[in-house]
C-alpha cells in the first residue's frame, strides 16, 4: 500500500504482549481555547499558510484544460474518465506518486507529483469547475506505518466520488451511478468502507500533513503554525491534536502535551496512535501504572494487524535487533503474503545477517509483489546489488 493523507507522527514503543481487556479511563476533554501555547512558538521567518482559495485555485493551463475537455454534454461519469485519462496518460500530465507531496492543486499540475491528497484536491478543483457533482471521502484503510528517520508515520487514505448531476434525463433506476478517483489501485480493489467528509476536514488534513512535515524536519514554529491552523478549520480533527501533542512534547510542554493527547482520546476513542504516545508519555514520567493498561488496549487491538508486526518490525530493525525484526516480518507475512513490504524488511534482515542468498529470495519477492513502476526500478536496483554482492562472495 502506498497510500498517504495526514502523517500522524509515532514514536512507537516496542508493546509486549498482554491478555488484559481492562476498559480505559481517560481525562476529560480539554477546552480547545486552553491548548494553544503561541508565546512559545515564535519565530521571525514565518511562513504563510495557504488559504482554501490557494489550495483549490486553478492557474491558465488547468482552466483551459477543463474548458476544453470538460465542458461538454456528456454525464459527470463520462467526464470523470476523461479527467483520470487527463491525468494520468503519458500524453497528457502522467502524473506520478510522491508520498512526500503535500501540494495545492496547481503545484501538482505544474509539477505532476502528488500524494493521493493533492490528487484529490486536484482532481476536485478541475472537477469542481466543470460542475461536476463530487464529495470527498476518507477511506478506511487498516493502520499502517511508514518510518521516517526516528518517526513513524500512520498513513491514511482519501479520494474523491463523483456522482451523476441531479438531471431527470441521467438518473440511474437501479442503484446510483458513481466514479471514485483514486491514486491507489489497492485501496480501491480491497473495497475498504469509506465515508464522505466535509471539504473543511479535508482541509484540516491538508494542513496536518504539512504540520507533520515540519515537525519531522524540526521546524517546530512552522509546525505549530499548521498544526493549530488544522484545529482551528476543523476542530472535531482529532488526529491534529494528537501531532499537537507531540509537538508539545518535542518542546518540553509536558502537561499541555497530555491535555493535547487526552483532547485527541475525547474526540475519538479509536485513536490509537494518541493512546500510545499517551502511554510513552506517562512512561518518560514514571507513570507506568496509568501506562500500562493503555499498551495492553492496544495491542490487543492491532494483534491481528500484519502492519502492526511490519511496525514492529521495523523498530527492531532501526535498533538492530535483526533476530526480533525477522521474527516480526514473518508474522506479518504470515497474516499477509500479498505486501511486497514486508518482504523488502526481510530482505533488509537477512542482508544484515550476512545471508545473501535469503536475502535475494526475499528482494526477489517484494519485485514480484510491487505494482508501482517507481517502486519496481528501486528493487530491481537493490536486487542487482545483491546479485553483485553474491559474485563478490563467490
Amino acid at each position: 500500500m502506498n497510500s498517504k493523507i495526514y502523517s500522524l507522527l509515532v514514536y512507537f514503543p516496542l508493546l509486549i504482549a498482554c491478555q488484559s481487556g481492562q476498559n480505559l479511563h481517560v481525562s476529560q476533554i480539554t477546552p480547545q481555547t486552553n491548548l494553544y501555547l503561541d508565546s512559545q512558538f515564535i519565530s521571525l521567518n514565518l511562513v504563510p499558510i495557504e488559504t482554501e482559495e490557494e489550495i483549490f485555485q486553478l492557474n491558465d493551463a488547468m482552466r483551459a484544460m477543463v474548458q476544453d475537455k470538460l465542458i461538454n454534454n456528456l454525464t459527470d461519469h463520462q467526464k470523470s474518465y476523461i479527467l483520470l485519462k487527463h491525468l494520468f496518460n503519458k500524453e497528457n500530465i502522467a502524473l506520478s506518486y510522491d508520498g512526500n507531496a503535500n501540494v495545492t492543486a496547481s503545484q501538482a499540475y505544474q509539477s505532476k507529483v502528488a500524494n493521493c491528497m493533492s490528487l484529490t484536491i486536484l482532481a476536485y478543483a478541475l472537477a469542481d469547475e466543470a460542475g461536476m457533482n463530487i464529495s470527498f471521502q476518507e477511506v478506511e484503510v487498516p493502520e499502517y506505518w511508514v518510518r521516517n528517520g526516528q518517526y513513524n508515520l500512520l498513513t491514511g487514505h482519501v479520494n474523491l466520488l463523483v456522482r451523476e448531476s441531479d438531471d431527470i434525463n441521467l438518473r440511474v433506476v437501479w442503484g446510483e451511478k458513481t466514479t471514485k478517483i483514486d491514486f491507489d489501485p489497492f485501496v480501491a480493489k480491497k473495497r475498504f468502507p469509506s465515508h464522505i467528509i466535509t471539504k473543511k476536514t479535508l482541509l484540516a488534513m491538508f494542513y496536518n500533513n504539512k504540520g507533520a512535515e515540519a515537525l519531522v524536519n524540526n521546524n517546530f514554529p512552522l509546525a505549530y503554525q499548521y498544526l493549530k491552523k488544522a484545529t482551528l478549520t476543523d476542530n472535531q480533527f482529532d488526529s491534529a491534536w494528537g501531532n499537537l501533542g507531540i509537538l508539545y512534547k518535542f518542546s518540553g510542554q509536558l502537561d499541555m502535551a497530555e491535555k493535547a493527547y487526552n483532547h485527541a482520546i475525547g474526540l475519538n476513542r479509536d485513536n490509537l496512535t494518541s493512546l500510545g504516545n499517551l502511554a510513552l508519555l506517562l512512561n518518560k514520567q514514571g507513570r507506568t501504572s496509568e501506562a500500562l493498561p493503555i499498551e495492553e488496549y492496544i495491542h490487543n487491538l492491532r494483534v491481528k494487524n500484519p502492519y502492526y508486526h511490519a511496525l514492529l518490525g521495523n523498530e527492531a530493525f532501526f535498533n538492530k535487533f535483526y533476530q526480533q525484526a525477522l521474527q516480526h516480518y514473518k508474522k506479518a507475512i504470515y497474516l499477509n503474503d500479498e505486501q511486497h513490504e514486508f518482504y523488502l524488511g526481510l530482505a533488509k534482515v537477512y542482508y544484515e545477517q550476512g545471508k545473501l542468498l535469503s536475502s535475494k529470495n526475499a528482494m526477489k519477492k517484494a519485485l514480484a509483489l510491487t505494482k508501482t513502476k517507481d517502486t519496481k526500478k528501486l528493487y530491481i536496483a537493490k536486487l542487482n546489488f545483491l546479485q553483485d554482492q553474491e559474485t563478490a562472495h563467490n
